[in-house]
C-alpha cells in the first residue's frame, strides 16, 4: 500500500491549518492554470498533510471564479491520496441547526458556468460517480468529530448551486422538496473532479444558517453567516487534527473504487488520444495513461 497523504480543502473561514510541523508554503503550478493559493505542506502526528484554501487567503475568489481543475490537480501532483473538503452551507432541515457539520454522501449539481472535467476532445473518459463520498474517509471523519464532541450527522444530499446570489424563497422551497439536506456553491464540480483524479473525498458541510424557507428565520445573510463561520472554523481545524491522529499511514484501498476510478473510464483507444491533452494529464490520469 501506498503511504498516506491527506489534503484539506478549506472553505468559508478555514484559511490556514496552525500547528503543522515542519510548515511551509509553496506555489504548485499545474497544467489546468492557478490553483487558489499557494499549497500548505507540513506534518501532523507523523501523517503528511497539504492545506488549501479554496477561496485564496483573505478570501478573494467567488465560487465561480474558483479554478477546481487547478486545485486537485496540485493535491493529486504533490501526492495526496485522500481529500477532505471543508464547506460552509445552509440547511434545509430543522434537525440540522448552524453549528452542525454533515457528512453529506450525495450530490444535485445545478451550477452551469464551471469546467467540469479533466478529460474532453481528444481523450474522452465517464467515471462511475454514482456514490460520490468514499466511506472510509467519512467513516475516519465522523470518529474524529464523536471523539472531538462535534456535533455531526452522517448522511444527506448537498445542493450545490451557481451563486454568487443566495437562494430565492422558491428555490428553497424546491430544493427542500427535492429532499436535499444542505446548500452551497463550491463543491461541484470539485467532487467530480475529485473521482476523475482517483482520490477519495469527503466533504465536511458545517451549517451556518437556514436558507430563507425557515418561517422563524430571517433571510441569509453575510454578517451572521460570519458569525456562524468563524464558531464553525475553530471546530473544523480540531476536527482536522483529530483525523490527523487517527488516520491510517498506509493508503487502504477505497471500498467503493474511488482510487482506482479511470481503470474503466477511458474509452478513446491509443491511437486517437491527443498527446497535448495527455500531457496534461500526466499528474491526474499518468495511473493509467502510462505518464506518472
Amino acid at each position: 500500500m501506498a503511504r498516506s497523504k491527506l489534503g484539506i480543502i478549506g472553505g468559508s473561514g478555514v484559511y490556514d491549518l496552525p500547528g503543522l510541523k515542519g510548515s511551509r508554503w509553496e506555489h504548485v503550478p499545474t497544467p489546468w492554470g492557478e490553483p487558489s493559493d499557494h499549497l500548505h505542506f507540513g506534518e501532523l502526528d507523523g501523517l503528511d498533510l497539504v492545506f488549501l484554501p479554496r477561496h485564496g487567503r483573505g478570501h478573494r475568489i467567488p465560487p465561480t471564479e474558483i479554478n477546481y481543475r487547478a486545485n486537485i490537480d496540485a493535491l493529486k501532483r504533490v501526492g495526496c491520496t485522500d481529500v477532505i473538503s471543508i464547506s460552509a452551507v445552509g440547511s434545509f432541515r430543522e434537525e440540522l441547526a448552524p453549528g452542525t457539520f454533515v457528512l453529506v454522501d450525495q450530490f444535485i449539481d445545478r451550477t452551469f458556468a464551471r469546467n467540469k472535467s479533466f478529460f474532453g476532445t481528444g481523450c474522452v473518459a465517464h467515471v462511475s460517480f454514482a456514490h460520490p463520498i468514499s466511506p472510509g474517509l467519512a467513516d475516519t471523519v465522523e470518529a474524529a468529530a464523536k471523539a472531538e464532541d462535534i456535533s455531526i450527522h452522517r448522511g444527506g444530499t448537498y445542493l450545490v448551486m451557481e451563486g454568487p446570489q443566495f437562494s430565492t424563497q422558491a428555490e428553497s422551497f424546491l430544493y427542500r422538496d427535492w429532499g436535499c439536506s444542505v446548500i452551497g456553491m463550491t463543491n461541484m464540480p470539485e467532487a467530480k473532479l475529485a473521482r476523475e483524479a482517483e482520490l477519495c473525498y469527503c466533504t465536511v458541510a458545517m451549517v451556518t444558517d437556514f436558507d430563507c424557507w425557515h418561517p422563524d428565520h430571517g433571510d441569509v445573510d453575510v454578517p451572521s453567516i460570519l458569525k456562524i463561520v468563524a464558531e464553525n472554523a475553530e471546530n473544523a481545524r480540531r476536527l482536522v487534527l483529530r483525523v490527523a491522529e487517527d488516520f491510517p499511514r498506509e493508503h487502504e484501498p477505497c471500498p467503493i473504487g474511488s482510487d482506482v476510478a479511470l481503470d474503466t473510464a477511458i474509452i478513446t483507444p491509443p491511437g486517437a488520444r491527443d498527446e497535448a491533452l495527455l500531457a496534461k494529464l500526466d499528474a491526474v490520469a499518468g495511473r493509467v495513461l502510462g505518464r506518472s
